[in-house]
């Protein structure tokens, strides 16, 4: 590896790169197992059966355990972050749709455009090989996120960077490039606890996970069938996922306003009625959220919450 291709100015040039690709912080991790800890706490919270329907999360348990077991001779895992919080807020009479969601492209693609822009840096200047993620694989994505000293994983299980809040999209890229890694951010939510108080489901009421089989998020966008009766008094004008926890937190007073052109909001998407939703046919599904994240849930799926949640004026 020549001077211009030395870590420290690689790195450097990675962090750079990223910045004027829209990413609001980048750190490194060095590829190696999860600790101890984190993996018991993962495989305590799949026991308990908190990951309801989400089958997926207790698959995969040794690469999600590993980086290095999703890319051959993996050196480093680089986290990324990419705001997403918006001030403009839904009508009233609006179907409540989680503020991640309200873009007008699918942030999987808008993440991963940006990620193959620094995979290619490492491939040009280096040789050394890459993977692009963003919510595509077994990967502990808040654990290394916090191991490269982006931020902190909250009570409400959220990636929070001190100084920016919680609003924040992750991306990965996994690479065989070896880069000085970051000091992992030590910070906590202390004894805060909005988040708990605030949730309407009781879904964070064990310390460090989140009862997906409670949270709302979960409920309305994971769970497939029928929800459980209880579902009808909490679900309130929550249609697609749940913001409460990330509202009522402190660290989001100062949120940063999303940058990215095509995550601000859709303005079909904004403005859509319950009444509309439950009229829509599969070809109006396909067509009103061909590029939206929203795709997640089908469309029974959409109209089982619609006939529940209530809208509010705002």
């Amino acid at each position: 590896m020549t001077a211009a291709t030395a870590p420290s100015a690689i790195a450097h040039d990675i962090k750079v790169l990223a910045a004027q690709l829209g990413f609001e912080a980048c750190g490194f991790a060095s590829a190696a197992p999860v600790s101890a800890e984190a993996q018991a706490r993962y495989d305590r919270w799949i026991e308990l059966g908190c990951n309801d329907e989400m089958q997926w999360a207790a698959r995969n348990c040794d690469v999600r355990s590993d980086p290095r077991l999703l890319v051959e001779g993996a050196q480093t895992v680089i986290s990324v972050a990419l705001g997403y919080y918006q001030a403009l807020r839904q009508p009233p009479g609006a179907m409540r749709i989680a503020m991640y969601a309200l873009g007008q492209e699918d942030y999987h693609t808008a993440v991963k455009r940006r990620l193959w822009n620094i995979a290619k840096l490492i491939a040009d200047r280096t040789g050394c090989q890459s993977r692009c993620f963003v919510d595509s694989a077994p990967l502990r994505e808040r654990y290394w996120a916090q191991q490269a000293g982006i931020g902190f994983v909250g009570r409400n299980n959220a990636l929070i960077i001190p100084g920016k809040g919680s609003y924040f999209f992750l991306g990965e890229v996994v690479t065989t490039l070896a880069l000085p890694p970051d000091e992992p951010c030590r910070l906590t939510c202390g004894n805060c606890g909005e988040c708990v108080s605030h949730c309407p489901t009781g879904a964070l009421s064990t310390p460090g996970a989140v009862d997906a089989r409670r949270c709302l998020s979960c409920l309305t966008i994971e769970h497939r069938g029928e929800l459980p009766p209880w579902v009808a008094d909490s679900i309130g004008d929550h249609a697609y996922g749940c913001d409460e926890c990330q509202l009522c937190c402190p660290h989001n007073r100062h949120a940063v306003q999303c940058s990215a052109p095509e995550l601000q909001p859709s303005d079909a998407i904004m403005r859509l009625t319950p009444r509309q939703v439950l009229a829509m046919t599969p070809s109006d599904y396909r067509h009103t959220f061909a590029h939206s994240a929203i795709r997640r849930a089908r469309l029974d799926m959409l109209q089982r919450n619609c006939r529940l949640a209530t809208p509010k004026k705002r």
